[in-house]
C-alpha cells in the first residue's frame, strides 16, 4: 500500500542506518517489522511474569531439553 507521511529527516536517517538499507521504503518496512516484533516479545514477556502462561515444564526439564548443556 502507498501512502504519503510526514517523517523527521533525521529520524529517516537513522533509520537508514540502522537497518543498513539505502532506500527508505524498505528502511522503514524493516522499523516496522522490528518494532512489531518487539511490542509481541513484551507482550508475551509480560504475560509469562504475570503468570498467565500454562507452561509445565520445570526448569531441570527446559535444560535438558538445551543441546548447549
Amino acid at each position: 500500500m502507498r501512502i504519503t507521511i510526514d517523517i523527521d529527516d533525521q529520524k529517516l536517517d537513522e533509520v537508514l542506518t540502522a537497518t543498513g538499507q539505502h532506500k527508505k521504503s524498505p528502511a522503514v518496512v524493516v522499523a516496522l517489522d522490528e518494532f512489531l516484533e518487539n511490542r509481541r516479545r513484551q507482550a508475551f514477556l509480560d504475560r509469562v511474569l504475570a503468570g498467565k502462561t500454562d507452561y509445565q515444564a520445570s526448569n531441570d526439564e527446559v535444560e535438558a531439553l538445551s543441546e548447549f548443556e
